[in-house]
């Protein structure tokens, strides 16, 4: 019997066989990534429109690495971080 493997996106956001799941979850078009617990993928996931997007990432800075941003429902304050960082200075 194998070992189950998950498909996560590394830094590059190129995908690669991890042995541990990933522990965010994001949207491929619209570079975003939250809790796989977050209210509004899990509604999204229900109607039937996210699930053929979606990616996973081991950790944050993975996810942030290969260029996508906080989601701003389950993770406000990093959101709200992540915008401060881009405004002019």
């Amino acid at each position: 019997m194998s070992a189950r493997t998950w498909t996560l996106l590394g830094s590059d956001a190129l995908p690669y066989e991890s042995p541990t799941p990933g522990t965010l979850g994001g949207h491929r078009r619209l570079r975003i990534y939250g809790r796989l617990d977050c209210p509004s993928a899990l509604r999204h996931i229900a109607a039937g429109n996210y699930t053929p997007h979606r990616v996973f990432f081991a950790d944050e800075p993975t996810a942030l690495a290969a260029g996508y941003r906080p989601c701003a429902r389950c993770l406000p304050e990093r959101y709200r971080a992540w915008v401060r960082d881009r405004e002019p200075r």
